[in-house]
């Protein structure tokens, strides 16, 4: 567990396993991994928690479970509330990527931070966001308002990565061959010129002009030396194309 250095996801009377299997995968998607639940309808575990787990149910292997959100907060200095409805209580209000921000300064000063999500159908209490620090919302549509449990916490984790510096991309598409060198380029030209010429391609009167019309598309391409490659086999394969009957 490294719940001193990372924030600490809360569930409270989560009621269907799927939404806690759920959870941990979000969790684990992002980098968090410690997980607490307020009296969980059903008791713990709960048959069918750990097949939407996916490779996550080692959170749900450490999972916490507290009878009360009060107990389930008592170690906590900075808790955030999530919620969909206002609360008429005066807190602070952030949205999830602002208050993951707030969250990874107080990590960084060694606070122990909890993020805290309500019922899948009602969501927190009043009393229970009382117990909150400040309030994390979601920019929804209006008319399509409702966030399923799973998917809170997956917004919510996605923006602790982000705030905490650790969102970088699997793979980044990157050219995997360098770029072709000038006498590479300069013999496709000429591979290419040859085999136009021998074709007819050209009208004579405009052939220079074209030519250079046709490397400056080249250059703009900014060739590797696979596409060079590539050219140069496509050009052979068409001229050893035998002639139509």
């Amino acid at each position: 567990m490294t719940e001193p250095n990372r924030p600490i996801i809360i569930l409270v009377e989560p009621q269907l396993a799927e939404n806690i299997g759920m959870t941990a995968r979000a969790m684990g998607n992002f980098g968090l991994d410690a997980l607490r639940l307020v009296n969980p309808k059903g008791g713990w575990p709960m048959k069918g928690v750990r097949e939407t787990a996916s490779n996550a149910t080692h959170i749900l292997d450490g999972a916490r479970i507290f009878s009360t959100v009060a107990e389930a907060l008592a170690d906590l200095h900075y808790v955030l509330a999530t919620t969909a409805r206002e609360r008429g209580q005066m807190k602070r209000v952030f949205g999830p990527d602002d208050g993951m921000a707030e969250a990874a300064g107080r990590l960084g000063a060694g606070e122990r931070v909890g993020i805290l999500f309500g019922r899948e159908r009602v969501g927190l209490s009043n009393d229970e966001v009382s117990l909150a620090d400040a309030i994390v919302t979601f920019p929804v549509d209006p008319d399509h308002a409702s966030l399923n449990l799973a998917q809170s916490v997956l917004l919510v984790a996605y923006e602790w990565r982000r705030a905490a510096g650790q969102a970088v991309l699997p793979f980044t598409g990157g050219l995997r061959s360098g770029p072709a060198p000038r006498e590479a380029v300069i013999a496709l030209f000429e591979s290419l010129e040859a085999d136009l010429d021998a074709a007819g391609y050209y009208p004579p009167p405009k052939r220079d002009g074209m030519i250079r019309n046709m490397r400056d598309m080249f250059h703009r391409m900014a060739m590797t030396e696979q596409d060079v490659r590539s050219f140069r086999g496509a050009l052979r394969a068409l001229t050893r194309r035998p002639p139509e009957e």
